[in-house]
């Protein structure tokens, strides 16, 4: 039984009540006055795609937290480190941040030393020459001389840098390992590869997408899957007054709704999805706002998904 319903019925009585009872009563009373669908009950390698996605969302935000506090931290140690590497978060970069944190640390060690520091950190990969190496150790001898902050005078921010470099390698170890399993348990349902069809789906879009998803049966009109998206509008009217300027109702599936948003925006970069495209500038000629464009073109997707699921077939980007 949907919770908003149970809830809205429970806050209809004048007393304030909260018992099993209560509530027992309250959930008899409003099955025998209304009708329901059966449950249909999800596969279990679903349910396990989407315990994955969310898992694999909650820790990417917290590696972006972590990160965040991260630069704080190194803008008031070496901010200079930025442009030494061209990812301030690949492995290498981060390691040997941990090895050398500070200017004085630097300056303190000779060329070929940061050269054998940086060889040794590398040997577990290849492709990176001799000209790579010297020209990093080159960017980080000029940082270290350009750094406005030589010494560090708090040593409690050495100590934090070191733990936020842990905890975001580590994060990125677990990532890393969850897109394998998601690709892995992804990879053995059939609509996975139906669904990136679409331009501007790819592999975490569809996973996410599909678990949120579930058995496309349990839906029978996309119009359910939009409201089980939450990118229906709601709609307000009382006596001769109706509402032109309504929002999304954002109810269902909040992972679905901003997956869709995203696929939408991928489709839309360098005109990746045309007939998205098409129907994102005609909304806008129309005069839409930008984000009401993207609500509409998310609206869209969803019927395209449903067609695709339903009839088990890829997309056709020509019609």
């Amino acid at each position: 039984m949907n919770p908003l319903i149970s809830n809205r019925l429970r806050k209809s009585n004048l007393r304030k009540v909260k018992t099993d009872a209560a509530d027992a009563y309250l959930l008899a009373e409003l099955y025998y006055k209304e009708e329901f669908e059966p449950f249909k009950k999800r596969g279990v390698q679903l349910l396990n795609l989407r315990y994955l996605t969310r898992l694999y969302e909650a820790l990417s935000k917290m590696c972006v937290q972590t990160k965040l506090q991260f630069q704080a931290v190194l803008d008031q140690v070496f901010p200079a480190y930025k442009g030494v590497f061209g990812a301030m978060y690949s492995n290498i970069s981060l390691q040997f941040l941990n090895e050398f944190p500070t200017s004085n640390s630097v300056l303190q060690t000779d060329e070929d030393t940061l050269k054998a520091k940086m060889k040794e950190l590398l040997s577990s990969k290849r492709g990176r020459s001799e000209d790579w190496i010297h020209l990093r150790v080159q960017r980080l001898l000029d940082a270290a001389k350009e750094n406005p902050f030589q010494r560090t005078m708090y040593a409690s921010h050495l100590v934090n840098l070191k733990v936020l470099i842990s905890l975001i390698l580590q994060y990125q170890e677990y990532l890393a390992g969850l897109e394998q399993n998601i690709d892995a348990l992804a990879g053995e349902i059939e609509e996975y590869d139906l669904i990136q069809s679409i331009p501007g789906i790819g592999h975490k879009i569809a996973a996410t997408i599909l678990s949120e998803i579930g058995e496309v049966d349990r839906f029978d009109h996309p119009k359910k899957l939009v409201a089980f998206a939450g990118i229906d509008p709601s709609v307000f009217a009382s006596g001769k007054f109706t509402a032109t300027r309504n929002r999304i109702t954002k109810r269902g599936s909040r992972q679905l709704r901003y997956a869709l948003v995203l696929a939408v925006q991928c489709g839309l970069i360098r005109s990746r999805n045309t007939r998205i495209k098409e129907f994102y500038d005609r909304k806008r000629a129309e005069g839409k706002p930008h984000k009401v464009a993207l609500v509409a073109c998310a609206n869209k997707l969803v019927h395209w998904l449903y067609a695709i699921l339903k009839n088990k077939k890829m997309f056709r980007p020509s019609q």
